[in-house]
C-alpha cells in the first residue's frame, strides 16, 4: 500500500529546531520569506541539543569574544595541514583556489566571521527577552571567560520558539527530512520527508537550510567514523539522541565538501548511571582515575579542568569496557561547592578502606591497592590544598602516568568513588559553509540554494574550543537565514 503524499511550497525549508534552526527560521521570517521548519521530535521534546544545555558563550561581554576565541581556533584548525593551501586563506575567501574552498579545516574566513558576528547575534536574541550574565559554571577551575544563558538553552528555546509559533512559521513536528530535492540545473528546490505514520511529505523552496545537528544518535554513523570504541559512548543529554546525521548525508549525497573531524566529538566525563541531562563528573583532577583492572593510565589533572576535560575524557573512552573509575578521599570536603562540578543525580560509592572500596565498585583490590601504594609514595610531602587554580603539585620524576596538579596523596578515609564513561555531546564532522553559509561542494562551489548552520557544519578538529557550539548556531543560524531568505526573493522575481 503506497503512503499518501502532501506537497506544499514555501521560501525557506528550515530542518531543525535547535538554536541553528530557530534562528535561521526566525531571520528568515523577518526578511519576509515564508518559512517552514521541519522537526524529527514531537512539541515538548524540540529544541535539540540546545534544550539541554546551559548555553554558555566563549564571550567577555556582550560585544567582546574571549581574548583567546580565535587564537583557540587557529591552533586546532586540522592535523599536518598544507602550508600552500593554508597561505591561500591571506586572500579573499572569493579568490582562493577551489581545493582551498572546499578543504576540510577550520577555516580562518569562517572563524573571522563567526567572531565579528556574534555580538549582533546577541544583540538580537536580547530583543527575545534573553538575558547573558557571567553565570557560575561546573568547572572550579577555568581558563577562559565565558557569559551564561539565563535559563539555559532551554530559555533560548522556549524564547524563539514562541516567536515561531505566534508568527506564523510552520513547524512539521515528528517529521523528518529523508533527502533533498534538485532541479534539473543542480538547484536545491526542496525537501524530501517523512511523518509520523509514513506519511511522504514533500516541501517545496527555493532555498533550503540544514540545521539538524550532527550524528551523536546514530550509531551505525559513529562505528563508521569514530571507530570501535564508539559502542561505549552515549549522548550526553536527550536531545543528543534525535541527532541521526541525515543532514550532512543529504548534504554529502548533493555533492556537499566534508569539513571537520569525522574521527572526534565533543567528549564530557559522564556518569553511566546517571539519566539526568549532561551528568558530567567534573571533579577527575583532584583524584586518580583506574580502568577496571584497578590501574592509572592519564595524567588527571594536566591543566585546569575546563581546558583538560575533553582530552582526559577521551583517555577514558579508550579503556577497557569504556569505562574508568574516579577515586577520591576525604580530602573532597575541602574543595568549596564540589557538587557543583557534579550534574549526577547519583551519589559517590563510598567505603571506609580502599579494600572495601574496591569490592564495592568491582575493581580487583590488590590491584586497586598497590595502584595507590604506588601512586601515594610518588607524591611530594604534605603542602597546602589549594583548589581553585592548578598547583604545579606533581608527582616525583620517573614514576608514570605522571599527575602534574594535586598531586596529594589518597590515605584518608571515607573513600569515594565515581564511574565515569566517556559521553558525546556532539559529533565534529560536518559540511563545509563558506562565510555566508552556502553550503560548497566538493570544487568550492556553493550549490544553489542550499545552506547550513549550527552542529550540521563541520567546524572542529581533534578539541574543543569550549562554550561555542551554541553561540555558533546563532551566528551562523542567522546568517543562513538572511542569505536564504535573499535568494527566495530573488528567485521569485
Amino acid at each position: 500500500m503506497t503512503s499518501s503524499l502532501t506537497e506544499h511550497s514555501f521560501d525557506v525549508v528550515v530542518v531543525g529546531s535547535g538554536i541553528a534552526g530557530l534562528s535561521a527560521a526566525i531571520t528568515a521570517h523577518q526578511a519576509g520569506a515564508k518559512v517552514a521548519i521541519l522537526e524529527r521530535s514531537p512539541l515538548e521534546d524540540r529544541g535539540g541539543n540546545t534544550r539541554w544545555t546551559e548555553a554558555f558563550l566563549r564571550l567577555k561581554s556582550e560585544t567582546e569574544v574571549a581574548d583567546d576565541f580565535v587564537d583557540h581556533f587557529a591552533r586546532h584548525a586540522g592535523h599536518h595541514l598544507d602550508p600552500s593551501i593554508v597561505a591561500e586563506t591571506s586572500g579573499d575567501f572569493s579568490s582562493r583556489s577551489p581545493i582551498s574552498k572546499a578543504f576540510g579545516f577550520t577555516d580562518p574566513d569562517l572563524i573571522a566571521t563567526f567572531a565579528d558576528a556574534a555580538p549582533d547575534a546577541i544583540a538580537w536574541l536580547k530583543g527575545f527577552g534573553l538575558r547573558f550574565e557571567p553565570l557560575a559554571l561546573y568547572f572550579i577551575t577555568t581558563s577562559t571567560t565565558r557569559l551564561g544563558t539565563v535559563g539555559g538553552g532551554l530559555a533560548m528555546i522556549e524564547a524563539l520558539g514562541a516567536f515561531a509559533d505566534s508568527n506564523g512559521i510552520e513547524t512539521f513536528y515528528r517529521t523528518t527530512a529523508r533527502g533533498l530535492i534538485k532541479g534539473e540545473d543542480g538547484r536545491v528546490v526542496g525537501v524530501e520527508a517523512v511523518a509520523a505514520g509514513h506519511r511522504r511529505v514533500v516541501l517545496r523552496a527555493p532555498s533550503v537550510v540544514l540545521a539538524c545537528g550532527g550524528f551523536e544518535g546514530n550509531p551505525e554513523m559513529l562505528a563508521r567514523y569514530v571507530g570501535p570504541q564508539a559502542r561505549y559512548i552515549r549522548p550526553v543529554a536527550r536531545g543528543g539522541y534525535h541527532n541521526k546525521g541525515e543532514g550532512i548525508e543529504m548534504a554529502l549525497a548533493a555533492g556537499a565538501a566534508p569539513a571537520g573531524d569525522y574521527s572526534r566529538f565533543h567528549a564530557e566525563p559522564l556518569d553511566p548511571r546517571s539519566g539526568a541531562p549532561e551528568p558530567v563528573v567534573m571533579i577527575f583532577n583532584y583524584g586518580v582515575l583506574v580502568d577496571v583492572n584497578g590501574r592509572r593510565f592519564t595524567d588527571e589533572a594536566p591543566s585546569s579542568a575546563d581546558a583538560t576535560y575533553e582530552a582526559v575524557t577521551r583517555v577514558i573512552g579508550e579503556q577497557p569496557d569504556g569505562l574508568a573509575w574516579l577515586i577520591l578521599d576525604d580530602r573532597l570536603m575541602q574543595i568549596p561547592n564540589w557538587r557543583r562540578a557534579v550534574r549526577s543525580d547519583q551519589p559517590p560509592v563510598e567505603a571506609p578502606t580502599i579494600e572495601a572500596l574496591a569490592a564495592a565498585i568491582g575493581v580487583p583490590g590488590d590491584a586497586l591497592a598497590e595502584t595507590l601504594d604506588a601512586y601515594n609514595a610518588a607524591c611530594p610531602e604534605s603542602a597546602a590544598f589549594s583548589p581553585e587554580k592548578p598547583d604545579g603539585i606533581a608527582t616525583r620524576r620517573g614514576y608514570a602516568p605522571r599527575k602534574s596538579n594535586w598531586a596529594f596523596p589518597l590515605e584518608r578515609g571515607p573513600f569515594r568513588a565515581f564511574p565515569i564513561i566517556c559521553g558525546n555531546c556532539f559529533t565534529f564532522g560536518g559540511i563545509k559553509v563558506d562565510p555566508e553559509a552556502h553550503v560548497l561542494d566538493r570544487d568550492g562551489d556553493p550549490i544553489p540554494g542550499l545552506y547550513a548552520a549550527g552542529e550540521t557544519i563541520g567546524l572542529y578538529w581533534g578539541t574543543y574550543t569550549g562554550a561555542t557550539s551554541v553561540l555558533r548556531g546563532a551566528v551562523f543560524g542567522r546568517i543562513a537565514g538572511a542569505m536564504a531568505a535573499d535568494r527566495a526573493r530573488h528567485s521569485s522575481t
